[in-house]
């Protein structure tokens, strides 16, 4: 903490911490979302880790970043989960592309604002390009564990998940309603073993 004025941050340091182990301390490109997740945010911010061939997004602001809340669960920090995101990365690129911090933080409001929960198994049919833009025809989501992951994160703020948000085709969508969401990503890992979510691989 950079002086006695701020407030504990140990929710987000929890988050770091499991960042900085899996990436020996690589500096993230980090966002801020403005107003803020006290003033209608999805979030509070995202940050996006430079791997060897892709970017990885973590989210901020579906567990609690500092102080416990009185009311809360103490067994569970805020939803009990934050986000993560694969998209590839192109050789010598030093910046993150800007659609996962958009996509993010919109999925997150459907949680902060909306209620809405989400597990290891659930779908999200997006119903547009989840870029925000044409050229790809990845139009919904699948949540899955992030496999690099710890399978649960301990904090004093209580206990959470970190949920992989995969993009898949509408298609990919109907399979999975007709097998499961786990089988679909199982085809998916085997010529793709991170789920790195390439609007490219389906135009």
């Amino acid at each position: 903490m950079s002086n006695d004025l701020e407030p504990e941050a140990s929710g987000w340091d929890a988050i770091d911490a499991v960042f900085d182990e899996l990436y020996g301390g690589i500096e993230p490109v980090h966002v801020g979302y403005i107003p803020g997740l006290a003033a209608g945010s999805g979030l509070q911010g995202c940050s996006a880790y430079r791997a060897a061939d892709h970017w990885h997004y973590v989210t901020y602001g579906l567990t609690e970043l500092w102080d416990k809340s009185e009311e809360a669960d103490p067994e569970i920090s805020g939803w009990g989960y934050e986000f993560t995101l694969r998209a590839p990365a192109e050789a010598g690129e030093d910046k993150p592309p800007q659609w996962p911090f958009n996509l993010l933080e919109q999925l997150a409001k459907t949680t902060n604002q909306g209620g809405s929960v989400y597990e290891v198994g659930h779908r999200i049919d997006v119903r547009r390009p989840i870029t925000g833009e044409d050229g790809t025809a990845l139009t919904a989501l699948a949540i899955t564990r992030d496999t690099e992951l710890p399978e649960l994160i301990d904090s004093p703020n209580g206990a959470f998940a970190l949920l992989q948000v995969v993009g898949i085709t509408a298609d990919e969508l109907a399979r999975m309603k007709d097998t499961s969401t786990a089988a679909v990503l199982e085809d998916l890992a085997e010529g793709n073993p991170l789920l790195i979510t390439d609007p490219a691989r389906a135009k």
